[in-house]
């Protein structure tokens, strides 16, 4: 179970601002290309399930996750995950031919294809994430810039195994240098899916 404060930042400037704040705590920043499938016949959405490869910096590596169940309130989110790394160019070939998912040696996509019973894969499409990672206060904070084909939305997030804690830690921090913020309602493939910007 992954458990993690999210929470959305309004805009470019509030977003940078933060970054600036951040930036004495920097310890790298991913450029991540995250791509998704379903089954042929819905297999995995109607089961509330989602199929993910990452590519992260440029092909420099690629992991492939399975998520289901995600629930978020009050701007904490858990979800089932589980994942693997996944070699980089048979990753590229299955988002060409979606069909070739079903063949590759992977324990973690075998698991997908028995479990929910999928025939065959269809790729949902994707979107890519600017992700700057700090270390701050004993945690971990990951600062998103999200680019959707629609817009961009900006979010931190911390996975924590006291999230209540951790949240108030960010909110003080958020409000004493009076950056925005609001309580994340959905998950970035949420969001995807939709179409559209939350409001």
């Amino acid at each position: 179970m992954e458990v993690e404060v999210k929470l959305r930042i309004p805009d470019a400037d509030s977003h940078q601002r933060l970054a600036s704040l951040l930036s004495p705590f920097h310890l790298q920043t991913h450029l991540q290309e995250n791509v998704f499938f379903d089954g042929a016949r819905g297999e995995l959405s109607s089961s509330r399930s989602v199929l993910r490869l990452r590519f992260y910096n440029a092909d420099s590596r690629c992991v492939v996750s399975l998520k289901g169940k995600a629930v978020i309130v009050d701007g904490v989110s858990r979800v089932e995950e589980v994942e693997e790394d996944f070699d980089v160019s048979l990753g590229r070939a299955c988002v060409a031919e979606p069909w070739r998912l079903a063949a590759v040696d992977s324990g973690l996509v075998k698991r997908v294809v028995d479990e929910f019973r999928v025939e065959g894969f269809v790729c949902l499409g994707g979107f890519r994430n600017v992700r700057a990672v700090h270390a701050w206060q004993g945690l971990t904070l990951e600062l998103d810039e999200t680019q959707f084909d629609f817009g961009t939305s900006y979010e931190i997030e911390c996975e924590s195994d006291d999230p209540e804690s951790a949240k108030r830690l960010l909110e003080g921090f958020l409000k004493e240098n009076r950056i925005p913020y609001s309580f994340s309602a959905v998950s970035k493939f949420a969001v995807f899916r939709s179409g559209k910007l939350p409001d």
